[in-house]
């Protein structure tokens, strides 16, 4: 059994290839480059020659590329987009014409085609990372699923804040089914609002295997729980440091007990651990998220989680997890100061690779969605040994 599952980020796509036969270390991983710094990259290539600027395709992750964008619509540059692709600078199209750029349809950007470099958007690009792993005599033929993570804010209609459109929608999904895997979707299954995942389903449609799609940072937390000393504990707290969005999720016997997700730039670690204290006790309310430029924050138990029982108070995921890391570098333990005063971290690595957790998370949300799949990828996460494979017969 083979599944490509992609986790992308804002600065990464972290690519695992699943093979059944294979123990999960020995499984074959690429990180590269996420889409929207591609497209930054490209789009900054052609602000430096002033060459005018065509964007097709689909809707995909803003932040670098729509600010490159943006910025090369200020220096004078024409930019011409479709509607869909507009809809990665903002989902209402006039606020997308005021930055200075044209939305066209396809019909008219075909007419542009020797006048302007043209762009594709899009977040998956399965020829692209077929094509990588060919090249190292690896093929993606015969897959049984592709299970891929983006983060979604969602659709929000003209006029409601996204940050608490996406609140609402976490909740609703909570309440719906208490588990990190009730934000992961079969491709027909994308609930029609969350926009981002049903482009990344578009940009998909010639695969000949189902696709799942899931919301990154649970796929993140959810993949963590994999690690052998996370594995152990009922409860815990999972903070995923995303490069744009740090989230936290208390889990419990019962699911999750409580949540909160605010932007990486707009806290550091005292703000941080200030959080993570409140989601603990429980005492954490949205406001005190969503009010200072973050997206929130909800509780569903009011029983406490308490710090300092553990040799470590909270684990850690994500790119940006240095942020739990003293000016030295050095983890903050139990060394750094009491428990009262600092929260100690356990960096959580499983199978070995901080990095590709998401990917992990994608699996276990696929045997879930999968049943036919998931008595290989269970054994899998559980940490039964593969039986290898040749050489030539990848």
């Amino acid at each position: 059994m083979k599944i490509l599952t992609v986790d992308i980020g804002t600065g990464t796509q972290d690519i695992f290839l699943y093979d059944s036969r294979l123990d999960l270390e020995n499984g074959f991983k690429l990180i590269l480059p996420s889409p929207t710094m591609i497209i930054h990259r490209q789009v900054k290539e052609a602000t430096r020659s002033r060459t005018p600027i065509l964007l097709t395709g689909h809707q995909m992750g803003g932040g670098p590329s729509a600010w490159a964008i943006e910025a090369h619509a200020k220096a004078g540059i024409p930019v011409y987009m479709t509607p869909d692709a507009a809809t990665t600078i903002n989902d209402e199209l006039e606020k997308v014409e005021t930055l200075g750029i044209k939305i066209i349809s396809e019909d008219e950007a075909h007419g542009l085609l020797s006048t302007v470099h043209r762009l594709e958007l899009k977040d998956f690009d399965f020829d692209a990372i077929s094509e990588a792993f060919a090249r190292f005599g690896v093929s993606l033929r015969h897959l049984d699923a592709v299970a891929v993570a983006v983060f979604d804010h969602g659709a929000a209609p003209a006029g409601v804040s996204d940050r608490q459109f996406r609140f609402d929608y976490l909740d609703a999904q909570i309440r719906k089914k208490n588990s990190l895997t009730s934000f992961a979707f079969l491709s027909e299954d994308i609930p029609p609002i969350m926009s981002r995942l049903q482009s990344v389903a578009d940009s998909a449609r010639g695969l000949d295997c189902p696709l799942i799609v899931m919301d990154t940072a649970p796929a993140a937390v959810l993949g963590a729980t994999f690690d052998p000393v996370v594995a152990g504990l009922e409860r815990k707290i999972i903070a995923n440091v995303g490069n744009f969005h740090t989230l936290a999720f208390r889990l419990g016997k019962n699911g999750i007990e409580g949540v909160f997700e605010h932007h990486t730039g707009e806290i550091d670690l005292p703000k941080l651990e200030s959080l993570l204290r409140a989601l603990a006790d429980g005492s954490l309310k949205h406001e005190d998220v969503f009010n200072d430029m973050g997206h929130g924050a909800l509780m569903y138990s009011t029983e406490k989680f308490e710090f300092g029982k553990d040799k470590f108070d909270v684990v850690v995921t994500g790119p940006r997890r240095s942020m739990f890391q003293t000016m030295d570098g050095r983890p903050l333990t139990e060394n750094h100061g009491p428990p009262s005063t600092v929260i100690r971290p356990y960096f959580a690595v499983p199978f070995g690779d901080m990095m590709i957790a998401g990917c992990f998370g994608l699996l276990a949300a696929t045997a879930e969605i999968m049943p036919n799949l998931a008595e290989a990828i269970q054994g899998s996460l559980r940490g039964e040994r593969g039986h290898g494979v040749a050489p030539w017969d990848v």
